[in-house]
């Protein structure tokens, strides 16, 4: 999703707006997650931009943008951009997992061949 907000309107109140913007970021990312996961992932995780406009957009936590989205309505900008990419992740538990199975498999052949 890739999507610059407007913060003005002749009728709609600033803070409806900044409610209607976090409704549609949390309707996205809900609706991202229903997809179904590639074979080797665990989750789907967020690659998040935010900024005045998408060239000055910059890298933000999925966990932060609401704070931002905040800011926008304190610092009384006009508009603000919003990118958010999903992706397939591979818990990192699950990694440390595969590579202690694979260090223990390798003992084995090794007890093994002697």
């Amino acid at each position: 999703m890739k999507k610059t907000y407007e913060l003005s309107h002749p009728k709609i109140k600033v803070a409806r707006l900044i409610e209607a913007a976090k409704h549609d970021l949390k309707k996205n990312m809900k609706r991202e997650r229903r997809k179904e996961l590639p074979k080797d992932a665990d989750f789907w995780g967020f690659d998040c931009k935010y900024g005045i406009d998408e060239a000055s957009a910059k890298e933000v936590h999925v966990g932060e943008i609401s704070k931002y989205i905040d800011d926008a309505e304190r610092q009384k900008l006009p508009s603000f951009y919003l990118e958010i990419r999903s992706k397939p992740v591979i818990s990192t538990k699950q990694i440390i997992m595969d590579v202690e199975e694979n260090d223990l498999d390798i003992g084995a052949e090794l007890d093994g061949d002697e």
